[in-house]
């Protein structure tokens, strides 16, 4: 009720502000689980995501989001976004654990396959943790490109300008393999990264994109 409740108060600011466009909406399954896997350029790509999209999308995000900024901490809470401690040494386990609870209900849940923001625009190498989830709970993944976002809400910015942002989304896909497996998970997660490219148009990089520490 609170997240709803939240899109019919915040969306028609926000697409007022900042207009909104997306197509391939129709990918999106009525009912049922289904991985959304996204490009990452800004904070506000877990904004303008769920903005689009008629069911909820649920994120995972660090336990700070929740306990600072108190408005930070109330969209958190309203939009039902996972609190994960990015400190905790089991916390990537943790995140899919969480993730995968969401889609045994039959909900959505939105994933970074890069792991953090891209510090320069281009798409990075993906890290093998969506591969796991879809092979794990059998769910499709449906890739996403965010656009605009990052002129919108660039790293480092502290307020947020003026902008348009175009959201695409693609076709499910579904895989085989094991989970197990480091060979199917990378296979897998190569497959995620080549679609979301090719939504994108972004310069593909073959290394893992560096944390903000490393890329200062």
């Amino acid at each position: 009720m609170l997240y709803r409740l939240t899109k019919i108060v915040g969306g028609p600011v926000l697409h007022l502000l900042w207009p909104t466009s997306v197509t391939g909406h129709e990918h999106v399954p009525v009912m049922g689980p289904a991985i959304m896997a996204s490009n990452h350029l800004s904070i506000l790509d877990s904004t303008f995501l769920p903005l689009v999209l008629k069911r909820q999308v649920r994120f995972v995000a660090k336990s700070e989001y929740f306990t600072g900024n108190p408005v930070t901490a109330m969209w958190m809470r309203a939009t039902g976004q996972i609190s994960i401690d990015r400190q905790s040494p089991t916390s990537a386990q943790d995140m899919l654990d969480a993730a995968a609870e969401v889609l045994k209900k039959g909900e959505l849940f939105g994933i970074y396959p890069e792991g953090t923001r891209s510090p320069d625009g281009r798409l990075y190498r993906g890290k093998v943790g969506v591969a796991w989830l879809a092979l794990a709970t059998g769910a499709p993944v449906l890739p996403v490109a965010m656009e605009g976002t990052g002129e919108v809400l660039p790293i480092g910015a502290a307020r947020p300008r003026l902008g348009r942002v175009n959201v695409r989304i693609g076709k499910p896909m579904t895989f085989t393999g094991s989970e197990t497996s480091a060979r199917d998970r990378r296979r897998v997660t190569d497959e995620i990264m080549f679609a979301i490219q090719e939504l994108s148009g972004q310069e593909y990089v073959t290394s893992y994109a560096p944390s903000r520490t490393q890329a200062k």
